[in-house]
This record gives structure tokens, C-alpha cells and sequence, in this order.
């Protein structure tokens, strides 16, 4: 038995902004969303350079070459990307979240940098399978506050890693995954605003993934939604 992705992705520009400085990819075994930062125009040309990077991958076959080769995109993505500084100075600063999963047989292989989410949502539960790396959850972490605290904290969006022109390394994980299972990548438009128990309802009530991701939108311009707001909804397909 095969298993493979289907997606769709949904990329929205948010109620504020006048630019959109998400990006994203869905192909058959590797999804991926990248949140850009660092403002007019840079935001957008960071995360264009990382998921151009992932579009010409061959995606490998095993756990640990797909994990090898998503260490690669990142390294490379973090070159590309001081070269643009250099090139033009204007641009400093500039950087983007990454979250890549990549589909090796029954396993799925997880990259992250920044707070863009992945979740998988089983037998109708939801599960987050990345760690935010925001000033908010490091203070989760020490106990200093509750989840539920830094969702509303002022500084909530305060990245401290992102692929920014240095050698960042992303968070690998591995997962099995099984056909049925759902899986949903998000820029913080969406997680920031949208609770997971509003996140799990969607994802469970709405089969269709096209109109699951436009579901998903609604609720974060529901909640305000100041930022971009990219999802991409895939289902482990068995062939």
C-alpha cells in the first residue's frame, strides 16, 4: 500500500494588511508553509526562496534521507537568502518561518523553524505536532505562563528562530501516519486567533479540503484577522 497527500491550500491576505507575505506548497508527498517577516518587500522574498527551494526537491524515499534533505532546503534557503541581504542591504533583517512535512512510506518527516503549526487531526483528535519558537512559549515552557496566557500576550508573534540568512537548523520530527489521517499546516494568522477546539471542528465537519481551508479562513477573519492567513488542509490518501 502506497500512501500519498491530497491537499489544497488557501492563502489569504488578512483584514490589515496590504501585503501578503505567506507562501506555501502541497505536492503529492510534501506540504509545506513559510511565513515571511522583516516587512515591504522582504517578508514575501524570504519565504518565495524557501519554498522555491522545496518545489525542486525530489522528495526522498526514507525517513532519514527525507530528513537529510530537509536540513539541506533549510541550509541552502539560509545561503539564498544572505546573499539577497548582501545584494541589497535594505533587506536586512528579512527571514520566514518554515514548516515541512515530507510523506517517506508511512512515515511523515517534519521540519520547523519560526511558529507556523502543523497539527494532525486522528479519529477526531487534534494534535500539535510542532513547538512554537516564540518568546510566549519559551515562557510556557518555564511555567512562567499558562497556554492559555500566551495566547493573549502583546508579544505573542515574537519569533526566535527563523531562516534568516545564518546557519539555523530546523526541529525534525518524525511521525506514522496512517490513510485517514488529516494534517494541517498554518501561518500564526490562523493559530494566533483560532483556537485548536475551533481548529478540530473544521477539520473534522468539513471532508471537503478546499472548502475545509476556506472554513478555516473565515474563523480567523471572524476573530480580526490582522495577518495573512495561509493554510494547507491534506489528507493521507492510500493508493
Amino acid at each position: 500500500m502506497t500512501l500519498i497527500l491530497r491537499s489544497a491550500i488557501i492563502n489569504d491576505i488578512g483584514l490589515v494588511r496590504t501585503n501578503n507575505e505567506d507562501s506555501a506548497l502541497a505536492g503529492d508527498r510534501l506540504v509545506a508553509v513559510a511565513d515571511g517577516m522583516g516587512g515591504l518587500p522582504a517578508g514575501e522574498v524570504a519565504s518565495e526562496i524557501v519554498i522555491r527551494i522545496l518545489d525542486e526537491l525530489n522528495p526522498p524515499t526514507t525517513p532519514d534521507e527525507a530528513a537529510g534533505a530537509l536540513r539541506a532546503v533549510v541550509s541552502t534557503a539560509n545561503r539564498r537568502i544572505h546573499a539577497a541581504i548582501t545584494v541589497d542591504p535594505a533587506r536586512d533583517g528579512m527571514g520566514t518561518t518554515l514548516t515541512a512535512a515530507l510523506l517517506a512510506g508511512d512515515a511523515l518527516v517534519l521540519a520547523q523553524v519560526g511558529d507556523s503549526r502543523c497539527y494532525l487531526l486522528r479519529d477526531g483528535e487534534l494534535t500539535q505536532l510542532t513547538r512554537d519558537d516564540t518568546f510566549v512559549q519559551a515562557l510556557v515552557d518555564q511555567g512562567a505562563l499558562s497556554p492559555e496566557q500566551a495566547r493573549h500576550h502583546p508579544q505573542r508573534s515574537l519569533v526566535t528562530r527563523a531562516v534568516q540568512g545564518s546557519d539555523t537548523p530546523p526541529a525534525i520530527g518524525v511521525l506514522t501516519v496512517v490513510a485517514g489521517d488529516r494534517l494541517l499546516l498554518c501561518s500564526d494568522g490562523l493559530s494566533d486567533y483560532v483556537e485548536d477546539g475551533t481548529i478540530a471542528a473544521a477539520l473534522s465537519t468539513y471532508g471537503d479540503r478546499h472548502q475545509c481551508g476556506e472554513q478555516l479562513v473565515k474563523l480567523a477573519h471572524q476573530a480580526g484577522a490582522p495577518d495573512n492567513v495561509t493554510v494547507v488542509v491534506s489528507d493521507v490518501v492510500a493508493l
